[in-house]
Parts: C-alpha cells; sequence; structure tokens
C-alpha cells in the first residue's frame, strides 16, 4: 500500500508540472479528493523527491497568484449566459 502512494505522488506531482495544472485540476484527472493531492505534493512528495517537489511548488504558486482572476472570469461568463 505504501508503494502505491508514493507513486501517485510522484505522478501526481509530474502532471501538475507537465500541465500546469491546479489541485482542483489534478484531483478529478486522478479520481481522488484535492485534499489527497495537497497532501501528496506538499508533504510525501517533499520527502520522495524534493526537486520534483520545488517545481510543484512553483506552479501552485502562480496557480495561487492567479485565482482570483479565474474566478472572475468564471462569475464573468456565469453572468454573461444568463441574459
Amino acid at each position: 500500500m505504501r508503494c502505491i502512494v508514493e507513486e501517485r505522488a510522484v505522478e501526481l506531482g509530474r502532471y501538475i508540472v507537465e500541465n500546469g495544472a491546479t489541485v482542483r485540476t489534478a484531483a478529478k484527472q486522478f479520481g481522488i479528493s484535492k485534499s489527497t493531492v495537497h497532501t501528496d505534493v506538499s508533504r510525501r512528495l517533499a520527502k520522495l523527491n524534493p526537486l520534483l517537489f520545488e517545481e510543484v511548488r512553483a506552479v501552485l504558486e502562480v496557480n495561487k497568484a492567479q485565482r482570483h482572476i479565474r474566478g472572475g472570469l468564471a462569475t464573468k461568463e456565469k453572468y454573461k449566459s444568463n441574459q
């Protein structure tokens, strides 16, 4: 069981880096919860693969900085389609 979780953490990290994915997108892709993705890439991956962890952290920081923009665009689209 332990090996599967560790493999998943590395796969999640690679997916996030390669696709610039958000935690939510990665969770949907892998069929797991956002909390699990966050735990895997922030705790487990740091111990398993520190270099990949740093790359993932950089992508997630960019996503975090842009989330208010994405939220605003989603709201704009929502109200645009209701008219």
